[in-house]
Protein backbone atom coordinates (compact mmCIF):
# COMPACT_ATOMS: atom_id res chain seq x y z
CA UNK A 1 0.00 0.00 0.00
CA UNK A 2 1.10 3.56 -0.75
CA UNK A 3 -0.12 6.28 1.61
CA UNK A 4 0.25 9.98 0.87
CA UNK A 5 -0.47 12.23 3.86
CA UNK A 6 -0.64 16.04 3.64
CA UNK A 7 2.13 16.17 1.05
CA UNK A 8 3.30 19.70 0.21
CA UNK A 9 6.05 21.12 -1.97
CA UNK A 10 7.08 24.77 -2.32
CA UNK A 11 9.55 26.18 -4.84
CA UNK A 12 10.50 29.38 -3.10
CA UNK A 13 7.13 30.96 -2.35
CA UNK A 14 5.33 29.09 -5.13
CA UNK A 15 3.22 26.09 -3.98
CA UNK A 16 3.64 23.29 -6.55
CA UNK A 17 1.74 20.72 -4.45
CA UNK A 18 -0.53 21.72 -1.58
CA UNK A 19 -1.50 19.38 1.25
CA UNK A 20 -2.59 16.37 -0.84
CA UNK A 21 -3.56 13.01 0.64
CA UNK A 22 -4.62 9.72 -0.96
CA UNK A 23 -4.05 5.98 -0.67
CA UNK A 24 -3.31 3.30 -3.28
CA UNK A 25 -4.26 -0.27 -2.37
CA UNK A 26 -2.36 -3.43 -3.29
CA UNK A 27 -2.70 -4.51 -6.96
CA UNK A 28 -4.61 -1.34 -7.78
CA UNK A 29 -4.05 0.81 -10.87
CA UNK A 30 -4.55 4.44 -9.87
CA UNK A 31 -4.80 7.14 -12.51
CA UNK A 32 -3.14 10.39 -11.42
CA UNK A 33 -4.77 12.83 -13.76
CA UNK A 34 -4.28 16.54 -14.33
CA UNK A 35 -3.48 19.22 -16.92
CA UNK A 36 0.09 20.18 -17.72
CA UNK A 37 1.65 22.01 -14.78
CA UNK A 38 -0.84 20.62 -12.26
CA UNK A 39 1.82 19.06 -10.01
CA UNK A 40 1.77 15.47 -11.27
CA UNK A 41 5.49 15.01 -11.91
CA UNK A 42 6.40 16.86 -8.71
CA UNK A 43 4.23 14.44 -6.75
CA UNK A 44 5.71 11.41 -8.52
CA UNK A 45 9.24 12.65 -7.74
CA UNK A 46 8.37 13.07 -4.05
CA UNK A 47 6.78 9.61 -3.82
CA UNK A 48 9.90 8.01 -5.29
CA UNK A 49 12.35 10.01 -3.18
CA UNK A 50 13.84 11.90 -6.12
CA UNK A 51 12.64 15.20 -4.66
CA UNK A 52 12.29 16.13 -0.96
CA UNK A 53 8.92 17.39 0.17
CA UNK A 54 8.44 20.62 2.09
CA UNK A 55 6.11 18.80 4.48
CA UNK A 56 3.93 15.72 4.66
CA UNK A 57 4.51 11.98 4.67
CA UNK A 58 4.91 9.26 2.02
CA UNK A 59 4.57 5.67 3.26
CA UNK A 60 5.39 2.80 0.88
CA UNK A 61 4.69 -0.65 2.30
CA UNK A 62 4.83 0.95 5.75
CA UNK A 63 8.24 2.61 5.20
CA UNK A 64 8.58 6.39 5.40
CA UNK A 65 10.44 7.80 2.39
CA UNK A 66 12.12 10.45 4.56
CA UNK A 67 13.33 7.96 7.19
CA UNK A 68 13.92 4.76 5.18
CA UNK A 69 14.61 5.91 1.59
CA UNK A 70 16.61 2.80 0.67
CA UNK A 71 13.83 0.42 1.77
CA UNK A 72 11.27 2.46 -0.16
CA UNK A 73 13.36 2.58 -3.34
CA UNK A 74 13.88 -1.19 -3.21
CA UNK A 75 10.14 -1.56 -3.58
CA UNK A 76 9.59 0.99 -6.36
CA UNK A 77 10.10 0.81 -10.11
CA UNK A 78 10.00 4.35 -11.50
CA UNK A 79 9.59 5.49 -15.09
CA UNK A 80 9.91 9.29 -15.18
CA UNK A 81 8.50 11.38 -18.01
CA UNK A 82 11.98 11.52 -19.60
CA UNK A 83 13.50 7.99 -19.32
CA UNK A 84 16.90 8.06 -17.53
CA UNK A 85 18.76 6.05 -20.18
CA UNK A 86 22.42 6.41 -21.17
CA UNK A 87 22.46 7.20 -24.91
CA UNK A 88 26.02 5.86 -25.42
CA UNK A 89 25.24 2.39 -24.02
CA UNK A 90 23.73 -0.58 -25.78
CA UNK A 91 20.26 -1.64 -24.66
CA UNK A 92 21.27 -4.93 -23.01
CA UNK A 93 24.38 -3.42 -21.39
CA UNK A 94 22.31 -0.59 -19.94
CA UNK A 95 19.68 -2.95 -18.50
CA UNK A 96 22.41 -5.15 -16.98
CA UNK A 97 23.98 -2.04 -15.47
CA UNK A 98 20.61 -0.85 -14.09
CA UNK A 99 19.90 -4.30 -12.64
CA UNK A 100 23.25 -4.19 -10.83
CA UNK A 101 22.44 -0.75 -9.39
CA UNK A 102 19.13 -2.15 -8.14
CA UNK A 103 20.93 -4.95 -6.33
CA UNK A 104 19.76 -7.80 -8.53
CA UNK A 105 22.06 -10.80 -7.98
CA UNK A 106 24.31 -11.91 -10.83
CA UNK A 107 22.55 -15.28 -10.95
CA UNK A 108 19.15 -13.62 -11.46
CA UNK A 109 20.27 -10.63 -13.54
CA UNK A 110 20.26 -12.27 -16.98
CA UNK A 111 16.81 -13.78 -16.47
CA UNK A 112 15.29 -10.47 -15.31
CA UNK A 113 16.84 -8.48 -18.17
CA UNK A 114 15.61 -10.97 -20.78
CA UNK A 115 12.14 -11.05 -19.24
CA UNK A 116 11.93 -7.23 -19.21
CA UNK A 117 13.11 -7.00 -22.83
CA UNK A 118 10.59 -9.62 -23.91
CA UNK A 119 7.71 -7.87 -22.14
CA UNK A 120 8.56 -4.53 -23.79
CA UNK A 121 9.34 -6.10 -27.19
CA UNK A 122 12.88 -4.72 -27.34
CA UNK A 123 14.80 -8.01 -27.62
CA UNK A 124 15.43 -7.32 -31.31
CA UNK A 125 17.25 -4.05 -30.50
CA UNK A 126 19.21 -5.29 -27.47
CA UNK A 127 22.59 -4.81 -29.19
CA UNK A 128 21.83 -1.35 -30.56
CA UNK A 129 23.11 1.91 -29.05
CA UNK A 130 20.28 3.62 -27.16
CA UNK A 131 21.04 7.05 -28.64
CA UNK A 132 20.33 5.66 -32.12
CA UNK A 133 16.87 4.38 -31.18
CA UNK A 134 13.60 6.19 -31.84
CA UNK A 135 11.89 8.04 -29.02
CA UNK A 136 9.35 5.25 -28.68
CA UNK A 137 12.03 2.59 -28.30
CA UNK A 138 13.91 4.70 -25.73
CA UNK A 139 10.65 4.99 -23.80
CA UNK A 140 10.31 1.20 -23.82
CA UNK A 141 13.90 0.75 -22.66
CA UNK A 142 13.12 3.04 -19.71
CA UNK A 143 9.99 1.02 -18.96
CA UNK A 144 12.03 -2.20 -19.01
CA UNK A 145 14.45 -0.63 -16.52
CA UNK A 146 11.55 0.14 -14.17
CA UNK A 147 10.58 -3.56 -14.12
CA UNK A 148 14.03 -4.75 -13.02
CA UNK A 149 14.36 -5.85 -9.41
CA UNK A 150 10.75 -7.12 -9.29
CA UNK A 151 9.40 -3.99 -7.57
CA UNK A 152 6.12 -4.27 -5.76
CA UNK A 153 5.11 -0.75 -6.80
CA UNK A 154 5.37 0.87 -10.22
CA UNK A 155 5.27 4.65 -10.64
CA UNK A 156 4.72 5.52 -14.29
CA UNK A 157 4.89 9.19 -15.32
CA UNK A 158 3.43 9.63 -18.82
CA UNK A 159 4.55 6.13 -19.98
CA UNK A 160 2.97 6.37 -23.45
CA UNK A 161 4.64 9.64 -24.49
CA UNK A 162 6.28 9.22 -27.89
CA UNK A 163 4.68 5.86 -28.68
CA UNK A 164 2.69 5.16 -31.82
CA UNK A 165 -0.93 3.88 -31.52
CA UNK A 166 0.11 0.21 -31.76
CA UNK A 167 2.74 0.66 -29.04
CA UNK A 168 0.23 2.52 -26.87
CA UNK A 169 -2.14 -0.46 -27.07
CA UNK A 170 0.73 -2.78 -26.11
CA UNK A 171 1.59 -0.64 -23.08
CA UNK A 172 -2.06 -0.63 -22.00
CA UNK A 173 -2.16 -4.42 -22.11
CA UNK A 174 1.17 -4.59 -20.28
CA UNK A 175 -0.08 -2.33 -17.47
CA UNK A 176 -3.23 -4.43 -17.09
CA UNK A 177 -1.07 -7.57 -16.96
CA UNK A 178 1.36 -6.02 -14.45
CA UNK A 179 -1.52 -5.07 -12.15
CA UNK A 180 -1.84 -8.75 -11.19
CA UNK A 181 1.54 -8.55 -9.46
CA UNK A 182 2.12 -4.84 -8.85
CA UNK A 183 0.50 -1.73 -7.43
CA UNK A 184 0.61 0.95 -10.13
CA UNK A 185 0.33 4.75 -10.05
CA UNK A 186 -0.16 5.93 -13.60
CA UNK A 187 0.29 9.66 -14.19
CA UNK A 188 -1.02 11.23 -17.39
CA UNK A 189 -3.06 14.05 -18.88
CA UNK A 190 -4.49 11.79 -21.62
CA UNK A 191 -8.02 10.84 -20.59
CA UNK A 192 -8.29 7.83 -22.90
CA UNK A 193 -5.29 6.23 -21.19
CA UNK A 194 -6.87 6.55 -17.75
CA UNK A 195 -10.22 5.17 -18.90
CA UNK A 196 -8.51 2.19 -20.55
CA UNK A 197 -6.31 0.98 -17.69
CA UNK A 198 -7.28 2.60 -14.37
CA UNK A 199 -9.79 1.55 -11.76
CA UNK A 200 -9.71 4.71 -9.66
CA UNK A 201 -8.71 8.28 -10.40
CA UNK A 202 -7.18 11.19 -8.52
CA UNK A 203 -7.59 14.51 -10.35
CA UNK A 204 -5.11 17.23 -9.42
CA UNK A 205 -5.06 20.85 -10.55
CA UNK A 206 -2.91 23.77 -9.38
CA UNK A 207 -1.29 21.47 -6.82
CA UNK A 208 -4.58 20.52 -5.11
CA UNK A 209 -6.67 17.36 -5.35
CA UNK A 210 -10.00 18.17 -7.00
CA UNK A 211 -11.52 14.67 -6.96
CA UNK A 212 -10.76 11.10 -5.92
CA UNK A 213 -13.08 8.19 -6.80
CA UNK A 214 -13.78 5.42 -9.28
CA UNK A 215 -14.32 6.50 -12.89
CA UNK A 216 -17.96 5.36 -12.78
CA UNK A 217 -18.71 7.41 -9.65
CA UNK A 218 -16.98 10.48 -11.06
CA UNK A 219 -18.95 10.26 -14.29
CA UNK A 220 -22.18 9.87 -12.32
CA UNK A 221 -21.28 12.86 -10.14
CA UNK A 222 -21.35 15.27 -13.08
CA UNK A 223 -25.11 14.86 -13.10
CA UNK A 224 -26.87 17.94 -14.39
CA UNK A 225 -29.38 18.07 -17.20
CA UNK A 226 -30.10 15.21 -19.59
CA UNK A 227 -28.28 15.54 -22.91
CA UNK A 228 -29.90 14.32 -26.13
CA UNK A 229 -28.19 13.97 -29.50
CA UNK A 230 -30.35 14.01 -32.61
CA UNK A 231 -29.74 13.59 -36.33
CA UNK A 232 -32.52 15.30 -38.23
CA UNK A 233 -33.19 15.66 -41.96
CA UNK A 234 -34.69 19.04 -42.72
CA UNK A 235 -33.94 22.73 -43.16
CA UNK A 236 -31.56 23.68 -40.34
CA UNK A 237 -33.25 26.94 -39.34
CA UNK A 238 -36.66 25.30 -39.19
CA UNK A 239 -35.39 22.30 -37.18
CA UNK A 240 -33.50 24.51 -34.72
CA UNK A 241 -36.58 26.66 -34.15
CA UNK A 242 -38.77 23.59 -33.48
CA UNK A 243 -36.26 22.18 -31.00
CA UNK A 244 -35.89 25.48 -29.13
CA UNK A 245 -39.66 25.95 -28.85
CA UNK A 246 -40.32 22.43 -27.54
CA UNK A 247 -41.34 22.45 -23.88
CA UNK A 248 -38.64 20.90 -21.69
CA UNK A 249 -35.70 21.79 -23.98
CA UNK A 250 -33.35 23.94 -21.94
CA UNK A 251 -30.73 24.76 -24.58
CA UNK A 252 -29.30 23.79 -27.95
CA UNK A 253 -25.63 23.21 -27.15
CA UNK A 254 -24.21 22.08 -30.50
CA UNK A 255 -25.25 22.00 -34.13
CA UNK A 256 -23.02 20.05 -36.55
CA UNK A 257 -23.24 19.25 -40.24
CA UNK A 258 -23.64 15.49 -40.79
CA UNK A 259 -24.44 15.06 -44.48
CA UNK A 260 -26.41 16.82 -47.21
CA UNK A 261 -29.69 17.94 -45.66
CA UNK A 262 -28.88 16.26 -42.34
CA UNK A 263 -27.58 17.96 -39.18
CA UNK A 264 -26.72 16.71 -35.70
CA UNK A 265 -27.99 18.56 -32.64
CA UNK A 266 -26.91 18.19 -28.99
CA UNK A 267 -29.52 19.60 -26.63
CA UNK A 268 -30.10 19.82 -22.88
CA UNK A 269 -33.49 18.50 -21.74
CA UNK A 270 -35.24 18.68 -18.39
CA UNK A 271 -36.28 15.00 -18.39
CA UNK A 272 -36.40 11.80 -20.44
CA UNK A 273 -40.08 12.50 -21.26
CA UNK A 274 -38.99 15.37 -23.50
CA UNK A 275 -37.59 12.87 -26.01
CA UNK A 276 -41.08 11.68 -27.10
CA UNK A 277 -42.49 15.22 -27.25
CA UNK A 278 -39.58 16.43 -29.35
CA UNK A 279 -39.84 13.54 -31.82
CA UNK A 280 -43.59 14.09 -32.21
CA UNK A 281 -43.15 17.80 -32.97
CA UNK A 282 -40.39 17.24 -35.51
CA UNK A 283 -42.31 14.50 -37.35
CA UNK A 284 -45.48 16.65 -37.36
CA UNK A 285 -43.48 19.39 -39.10
CA UNK A 286 -42.19 16.94 -41.77
CA UNK A 287 -38.69 16.76 -40.29
CA UNK A 288 -37.29 13.22 -40.44
CA UNK A 289 -35.65 12.10 -37.15
CA UNK A 290 -32.90 9.67 -38.18
CA UNK A 291 -31.42 9.14 -34.74
CA UNK A 292 -31.97 10.22 -31.15
CA UNK A 293 -29.82 9.05 -28.22
CA UNK A 294 -29.00 10.07 -24.68
CA UNK A 295 -25.47 11.38 -24.18
CA UNK A 296 -23.79 9.95 -21.11
CA UNK A 297 -21.36 12.06 -19.10
CA UNK A 298 -17.79 10.76 -19.31
CA UNK A 299 -14.43 11.36 -17.67
CA UNK A 300 -13.74 14.23 -20.05
CA UNK A 301 -16.79 16.09 -18.73
CA UNK A 302 -15.57 15.56 -15.17
CA UNK A 303 -12.04 16.70 -16.04
CA UNK A 304 -13.23 19.87 -17.78
CA UNK A 305 -15.62 20.71 -14.96
CA UNK A 306 -12.92 20.35 -12.29
CA UNK A 307 -10.06 22.06 -14.11
CA UNK A 308 -11.40 24.50 -16.70
CA UNK A 309 -12.90 26.93 -14.18
CA UNK A 310 -9.51 27.67 -12.65
CA UNK A 311 -7.53 28.28 -15.85
CA UNK A 312 -8.49 31.95 -16.20
CA UNK A 313 -7.63 32.49 -12.57
CA UNK A 314 -4.33 30.69 -13.14
CA UNK A 315 -3.34 33.21 -15.79
CA UNK A 316 -4.30 36.08 -13.48
CA UNK A 317 -2.26 34.52 -10.69
CA UNK A 318 0.69 34.11 -13.05
CA UNK A 319 0.64 37.79 -14.03
CA UNK A 320 0.26 38.83 -10.40
CA UNK A 321 3.17 36.61 -9.36
CA UNK A 322 5.31 37.94 -12.21
CA UNK A 323 4.55 41.48 -11.07
CA UNK A 324 5.57 40.64 -7.50
CA UNK A 325 8.82 39.06 -8.69
CA UNK A 326 9.64 42.12 -10.80
CA UNK A 327 8.95 44.40 -7.84
CA UNK A 328 11.15 42.28 -5.58
CA UNK A 329 13.95 42.30 -8.16
CA UNK A 330 13.76 46.10 -8.49
CA UNK A 331 13.93 46.45 -4.70
CA UNK A 332 16.91 44.09 -4.54
CA UNK A 333 18.70 46.02 -7.29
CA UNK A 334 18.00 49.31 -5.52
CA UNK A 335 19.34 47.94 -2.22
CA UNK A 336 22.48 46.71 -3.93
CA UNK A 337 22.99 50.12 -5.55
CA UNK A 338 22.50 51.88 -2.21
CA UNK A 339 25.10 49.60 -0.64
CA UNK A 340 27.59 50.48 -3.38
CA UNK A 341 26.98 54.21 -2.80
CA UNK A 342 27.63 54.19 0.99
CA UNK A 343 30.68 56.03 2.46
CA UNK A 344 32.13 52.72 3.63
CA UNK A 345 32.00 51.43 0.09
CA UNK A 346 33.64 54.63 -1.19
CA UNK A 347 36.40 54.35 1.43
CA UNK A 348 37.05 50.74 0.52
CA UNK A 349 37.26 51.68 -3.14
CA UNK A 350 39.69 54.54 -2.37
CA UNK A 351 41.88 52.23 -0.29
CA UNK A 352 41.94 49.70 -3.12
CA UNK A 353 42.98 52.40 -5.60
CA UNK A 354 45.75 53.62 -3.23
CA UNK A 355 47.20 50.11 -3.00
CA UNK A 356 47.16 49.79 -6.76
Amino acid sequence: MVEIRNLTKYYGTHPAVQDISFTVGDHEVLGFLGPNGAGKSTTMNMITGCLPSTSGTVLVDGYDISKDPIEVKKRIGYLPEIPPVYPDMRVRDYLNFAAGLKGVSRNDRTKQVENAMERLHITDVQKRIIGNLSKGYRQRVGFAMALLGSPKFLILDEPTVGLDPTQVMEVRRLIQDLAREHTIIFSTHILAEVTAVCERVVIINKGKIRAEDTIANLEASVGGDLKLRLKVEGEITKVTEIIRNTEGILSVDEVEFDSVGVNAFTVAASSEAVRKTLMSRLIAEDCMVLEITSVKSNLEDVFVKLTASSRTQSREDAFEELGREMDEQRMADASAQDAEDTPAADAAESEKEAKD
